[in-house]
């Protein structure tokens, strides 16, 4: 399985940017797939997940009422819509991908990885 993230740059305070995650390499109808984020210095941390076929989703407490995770099964791609963008946002984010039904925050449950986008966001 190949995972690859797209989107990140340069947005202002307030503003909204959208990620995206394609998957390739496998079938997806039993996998949770993930963002997750780490900003320097600082521990990778769960953004928001989805289950791919009942479109379950789990966000964290900082990004509740700003973020929205969804996928597009006929792309095979996972987006995530981010508004109201804060500094504390800037980080580089990680798709990530787990087989079964449950999700978790922990990044050590998740099998594959793909490179990070990095989100920037100025005061």
């Amino acid at each position: 399985v190949q995972l690859q993230a797209s989107g990140g740059g340069l947005v202002q305070a307030g503003g909204s940017l959208r990620l995206s995650c394609t998957a390739s390499g496998g079938t997806f109808s039993n996998v949770v797939m993930a963002w997750f984020r780490q900003a320097p210095g600082k521990d990778r941390e769960f953004v928001a997940s989805i289950h791919w076929s009942t479109i379950n989703t789990e966000y964290a407490d900082s990004v509740k009422g700003r973020f929205a995770i969804s996928r597009d099964n006929a792309r095979s791609t996972m987006n995530l819509q981010m508004n109201s963008l804060k500094p504390e946002d800037t980080a580089v984010y990680y798709c990530a991908l787990r087989r079964g039904t449950i999700a978790t925050v922990r990044t050590d449950r998740y099998d594959y990885w793909g490179q990070g986008t990095l989100v920037t966001v100025s005061s």
